[in-house]
Formats: C-alpha cells, structure tokens, sequence
C-alpha cells in the first residue's frame, strides 16, 4: 500500500506541473493571439492608408498629403515588419509551451497508469492470499474431520 502512496504523491506533484504547463500554454496562446490581431489591424490599416494614397493620386491632391500618406506607410510597413517578429516568437513560445504541456499530460498518464497497475498487483496479490488461507483452512478442517473420524472408530 505504501508503494501506491507513493506514487499517489508523485502524481500529484505531476498533476500540479501539468496544470501549471496548461495555464502557460494558455497565456502564450493569448499572446500569440493578442499579438496577431495587433498585425491584422495594422495590416488592415496599411490596406485602407494604401487606397486613401491611391485615391490621393485620383484626385490630384497636393503633394504634402502625398508624401504624409507615404510616411504612414512606411510607418505601418516598419510596425508590420516588428509585429511580424513578435508573431513568430509568440508562436514558437506558444509550440514550446504546447511541447511542455504535451509532456507534462503524458507523465500523468504514465503515474496513473503504474498506480493502477500496482493496485491490480496488490488485489491479485491479496485475492491469493486469501485464497491461500481458505486452502489452509479447508485442509485443516479435513484434516481434523478424518482425524476425528478415525478416533470414533478406534473407540467403538
């Protein structure tokens, strides 16, 4: 009983590691997501800057607006380019924390699964012994039956 103990303790500790692993995973996961729609908004920012200098260019507008236009451009460009990087390292962390959680659920599954085991070791083992006294227990009686079989007869 006591290796099961044991491993019940360790489990445990797995279980806690494991919940732990989630809860990383999960807040890597927002980020990843949170630094994602960051890149589609400004990209969906640069596409609408990008059809407002279009239509400057339609309209003959002066050529200060222009180039106001253009230096936003390229600012969403550089912020686009950053937020890309951001988007990448956001997803590797959040793969390493998925690879993390994926280890830390099949340690559990590995202390449960021996703990189960063991429990079945020790029924089985009890269910023999058990067994084995109900077999002592049986020859016992017989033997005392035919012992005390044979003493009548000697008597009579």
């Amino acid at each position: 009983m006591s290796r099961t103990k044991t491993l019940t303790k360790v489990l445990d500790i797995r279980e806690r590691e494991k919940d732990a692993a989630q809860k990383a995973y999960n807040q890597a996961m927002q980020h990843f997501e949170d630094v994602a729609t960051k890149l589609y908004q400004t990209l969906k920012k640069k596409e609408d800057a990008e059809e407002s200098y279009d239509q400057y260019l339609k309209d003959m507008v002066q050529i200060d607006r222009l180039m106001d236009q253009m230096a936003y451009i390229e600012s969403l460009n550089r912020q686009i380019v950053l937020l890309q990087h951001q988007v990448n390292q956001a997803r590797t962390q959040m793969e390493l924390k998925q690879q993390s959680l994926t280890h830390a659920h099949i340690e559990v599954k590995k202390f449960e699964k021996l703990i189960e085991t063991r429990k079945q070791e020790q029924q089985q083992t009890e269910l023999k012994q058990e067994q084995m006294f109900m077999d002592d227990m049986s020859v016992q009686q017989f033997l005392s039956q035919k012992q005390g079989g044979q003493y009548g007869k000697e008597i009579g």
